[in-house]
């Protein structure tokens, strides 16, 4: 029992080790939103972004997502378990065979939600601005959480999510203990150049570095 409470120590003491310490934000930089429900958090991004050329309609190739949603200004991403995101529909709660399975490596999703205007503000909405390089990055490794069928296209799971106005995808990559939803949003960050933390399990994890980022 003591290893197993000193390595949940040392996953947790990750979240106070940040990366990218020196980031500071780009004045009149790209827009983007770190937002979490307190177990959870998705990535924001301009549903267009001129700069870049970057048009997230066109990369989810979706026609009826395009018709709908054309005039939405804000996207949000999310990576998870797939029986978890799934049980969560109706508002239910996972059941315990879905959390167990969470543990070990498991199929994944992308979860794709349409914000009809700019999150609000709050403990749980952190706002940033980046460079259009930094944001390059970001959408890049957004777009390689996306399973691509034979002709590299996403696919999409089934079409309806928890409203009308979210969808989820095929995920890559495998879910588990050691990779959660939390840790795949630090590690986009991270990788973009952000400010994030060495590790990231939990939504608070996140949120703590990503806080100390929007101060700069």
């Amino acid at each position: 029992m003591s290893a197993f409470v000193a390595f949940i120590l040392l996953l947790m003491s990750g979240t106070l080790v940040p990366v990218n310490r020196r980031f500071q934000q780009t004045p009149g930089g790209v827009r983007i939103f770190v937002v979490s429900n307190g177990f959870h958090t998705d990535v924001v991004l301009p549903l267009q972004e001129p700069r870049t050329g970057h048009n997230w309609l066109g990369a989810l190739s979706q026609p009826t997502l395009t018709t709908q949603f054309a005039r939405y200004p804000y996207v949000a991403f999310g990576w998870g378990n797939e029986r978890f995101y799934l049980g969560s529909m109706g508002g239910k709660f996972p059941g315990p065979r879905a959390i167990a399975g969470a543990v070990f490596p498991s199929r994944t999703l992308m979860h794709v939600n349409f914000y009809r205007a700019a999150p609000d503000s709050g403990s749980h909405v952190v706002p940033l601005r980046i460079s259009v390089e930094q944001y390059r990055q970001l959408t890049a490794y957004v777009q390689q959480g996306f399973r691509p069928d034979s002709l590299g296209r996403v696919q999409l799971r089934q079409p309806a999510g928890y409203t009308p106005k979210d969808f989820f995808f095929l995920g890559t990559g495998r879910y588990h203990a050691l990779r959660t939803c939390n840790d795949w949003t630090n590690r986009g960050l991270r990788r973009s150049g952000l400010r994030a933390a060495l590790k990231a399990p939990l939504a608070g994890s996140v949120l703590f570095q990503v806080r100390r980022a929007a101060q700069r």
